[in-house]
């Protein structure tokens, strides 16, 4: 019976050994069959993730009646920083941004004690000069009146006239310090130069502030005049000449759509700049709605046709590296060729390419600074498939 137990007891321990290891060969069969699948998938992701998906135009033919058009930005037709003529603390503020003052009407006042103290201080002193200058003059009179009966010397009289010179120079040398004072006591009270809205308030109650324009921070407010507005655009010399006075332009904003305002040159440098060949152009633009804000940026549209057997193509094409401008072409298997191109006359968001492009060319739109020259990229399947 003891032989036989054992056996049985052997028997079952082999059974579970088996199992057990079945289970584990079969779990182990099942991780693998899984570690497959995931490996497989995350290559399809990574290989998905990895393509470059670009979107591609061609570039267009200039043909005549091109029109000039231009970047610039919209200022005051006059602008002033406002800046505390004498040093002192802020008392208050009266006109906040966006307010709009008239000229001469109070921005702020400022307390200065100093030049308090120093007015009193001169007032004093002029008084003191003015009593020396009466002693003077009186004494002066009184030898001029013995001179006259022979009782003094003419040496005296001089003496005596001279110093009543010097005193009445010393009365006015005060009294024209008096006034200054006077003038930079006025100064506390900070005013518009002009009329217009205030763009900017730099001071709070409280505030030390200095006197002029040299030190950092020291300006207390910005007032512009932005009615009417005007905007600077650099005219390239071959169209130079022809820019008149007078002449109407458009200008759009990117962000109003198709809204257009119309205004006019102003008036031209009449000279061209050297370093850049072109020429200096001032507008004058309307804008008695404040509809314009003064510092968007604009495209202006000049009364300008100008004929060019060139390609043009949009600025977003373009990539600025060292060796010079360069445009990404894409081939039909897909592969990135950066050619070199030599650049014409930039019409504001487009631009003529001399060379190193042809029409049939597949340019990418927004081309990332990373992409190398054969880097293989994605195209969508309408823009790959135009006929599909």
């Amino acid at each position: 019976m003891s032989e036989t137990g054992n056996s049985s007891v052997l028997r079952r321990a082999k059974l579970i050994v088996g199992g057990i290891v079945a289970m584990l060969l079969i779990g182990a069969v099942i991780v693998l069959i899984l570690r497959s699948f995931q490996a497989g998938a995350l290559e399809s992701s990574t290989a998905l993730h990895a393509k470059q998906y670009v979107t591609t135009i061609s570039p267009t033919a200039g043909g005549e009646g091109q029109p000039l058009t231009l970047p610039g930005t919209l200022l005051g037709v006059i602008e002033s920083t406002v800046y505390a003529r004498s040093n002192g603390y802020v008392v208050r503020w009266l006109k906040d941004i966006g307010s709009t003052v008239k000229k001469g009407e109070l921005l702020a006042e400022i307390a200065a004690p100093e030049i308090d103290q120093e007015l009193s201080q001169a007032i004093s002193a002029r008084d003191q000069a003015s009593a020396s200058a009466a002693l003077a003059q009186s004494t002066a009179d009184r030898w001029q009146s013995l001179r006259q009966k022979d009782a003094v010397t003419q040496q005296d009289l001089d003496e005596r006239l001279s110093a009543s010179n010097q005193a009445q120079a010393s009365l006015a040398a005060a009294n024209a310090n008096v006034g200054r004072l006077r003038k930079l006591q006025g100064f506390n009270q900070v005013v518009a130069p002009f009329d217009g809205v205030v763009t900017r308030r730099n001071v709070d109650v409280g505030d030390l502030v200095n006197a002029g324009n040299g030190g950092v921070g020291q300006a207390l407010f910005a007032v512009a005049q932005v009615d009417p507005l005007r905007l600077y655009v650099y005219v390239p010399q071959a169209y130079a000449r022809q820019i008149n006075v007078g002449d109407d332009v458009t200008v759009s904003l990117a962000e109003r759509g198709g809204e257009q305002y119309r205004g006019s040159v102003a008036r031209t440098a009449r000279a061209i700049d050297t370093a850049t060949r072109t020429m200096q152009v001032e507008i004058r633009i309307p804008n008695p709605g404040n509809t314009l804000i003064a510092g968007s940026y604009v495209q202006v549209t000049l009364p300008i046709n100008v004929d060019t057997r060139a390609l043009v193509v949009p600025t977003n094409v373009l990539l600025f590296r060292p060796d010079g401008t360069r445009i990404a072409l894409v081939d039909p298997r897909g592969r990135v060729h950066l050619t070199l191109v030599k650049l014409g006359t930039d019409f504001g968001t487009t631009v003529e390419v001399l060379s190193g492009l042809g029409a049939s060319d597949r340019l990418i739109v927004n081309p990332a600074d990373s992409l190398a020259d054969g880097d293989v990229v994605t195209l969508p399947v309408e823009a790959a498939h135009p006929g599909g």
